[in-house]
Parts: structure tokens; sequence; C-alpha cells
């Protein structure tokens, strides 16, 4: 459990800009792949780890219910015994209930602990659930960032091939590359346009303060806000 908490801890502080930026300049998606299988072969051992030990949970919370309903039969049994004047049968009980106690304060302390891991599960799987989220986000706009990169290098290879062809002096085969590179110009405005587009939506998305203010005016209306 711990050295899968291990894992999961560093998948959650995994530089998420260095990983960006290693895709950006390889030109290639595979270190975010890579990455999004590995949260979410985690994210799986996770959600079976914490049914596990929340099933545990349960089984040791209904033992103890048992045990304290029992130790209070023996207690009132005791007290009956007392008052009949059975000593002897009051002692043998009171030993009874000496050994159920124990029982009982055992039972308590391992329903703690294993709700205390169970909660320290599902405290990292909401947690490597939001990197997952938020690392796809990334993907997306990565692989349309990669996208446009490898339109603008086929863009200037076309207008490199543009430039020898003009180079023969031919006034038709001028204004035909004239026409050529006004329309490549055009596509070329057009990605500049589409990449000013996704800046502004990685800001947004990244913008901490927006969303802080976005939880706080929802911890408002739910009767939250302090």
């Amino acid at each position: 459990m711990a050295s899968l908490l291990e894992k999961v801890s560093t998948l959650i502080s995994a530089n998420l800009h260095y990983m960006v930026d290693q895709a950006l300049q390889t030109n290639s998606l595979a270190v975010i792949d890579q990455y999004i299988r590995q949260v979410e072969t985690n994210l799986a051992d996770l959600e079976d780890a914490a049914a596990t030990v929340g099933g545990e949970v349960k089984s040791i919370k209904r033992r103890l219910i048992e045990h304290e309903q029992r130790e209070n039969e023996i207690d009132r049994a005791i007290d009956a015994f007392l008052t009949e004047g059975n000593e002897a049968a009051a002692v043998a009980a009171q030993s009874q209930l000496n050994s159920v106690q124990r029982l009982v304060a055992t039972y308590q302390e391992q329903t703690e602990r294993q709700q205390s891991e169970f909660q320290k599960l599902l405290d990292a799987k909401v947690k490597l659930e939001a990197r997952l989220a938020t690392m796809k986000s990334e993907r997306e706009q990565l692989q349309a960032l990669l996208e446009l990169a490898k339109s603008k290098e086929t863009t200037v290879k076309a207008m490199k091939s543009l430039d020898d062809f003009m180079g023969s002096g031919d006034s038709d085969i001028k204004r035909i590359a004239d026409s050529v590179y006004a329309r490549l110009d055009k596509a070329s405005t057009a990605s500049e346009m589409r990449a000013a587009s996704l800046d502004e939506q990685m800001d947004e998305v990244l913008e901490s303060s927006v969303l802080k203010g976005q939880l706080a005016e929802r911890k408002k209306k739910l009767g939250l806000s302090q």
C-alpha cells in the first residue's frame, strides 16, 4: 500500500511543464502519452486498493458493533447477578466482559487505522484524477500546436521552392508564384490567429485566480463561505 502511494505521489508531483517542453522540443507527444498511461494504470490500482481497504473497514466496523452489543449485554448481566446475590456468576461474567472490552479496544484501533488508510487512498485518487484530466487537456492543445508547427514547416518549404522557381525570370511564372504566395500568406495568417487563440485558451486554463474565484462563488451558493 505504501509503495502504491509513493508511486502516486511521484506522478502527482511530476513537473508537467517540463514534459510539455520536452514534447515541444522533440515535436512528439510520446512523453505525454507515457505519463498518461502510467497515471491510468496507477489510478486503476488505487481504485482497487481503495475498494479493498474500504471493504475491510466495513467488516471491522461490523465486528466492532457486534462486540459492543455483547459488551452491553454482559455488563447488564453482571448487575443482574449481583442483584440476585449470585457472586460466582458475576465473577465469571466480569472476566468475560474484560475479554470483550479488550477486543472492542482492538477493533476500535483497527477501524481508526484502516479508515485513515482508506481516506489517504481516496485523497490520492482525487488528486491523480485531477492530474490526468489536466494532462489530457494539455495533450489536446499540444497536438494542435504541433500540427501548426508541421503546417508552418510545410509552408516554409513551399515558399523556398517558389523562391527558386521565380528565379527563372519568366513573367507568367512570376505571376503564378505571386498568386501562390498570396494564398500561403493567407494560410499563414490564419495559422497565427489560431495559435494566438490557443495561447489564450492555455492562459485561461492555467489562470489559478479564475479557478479560485469560481470555487469561491460555488461555496457562496452552497452556504460554505466563511
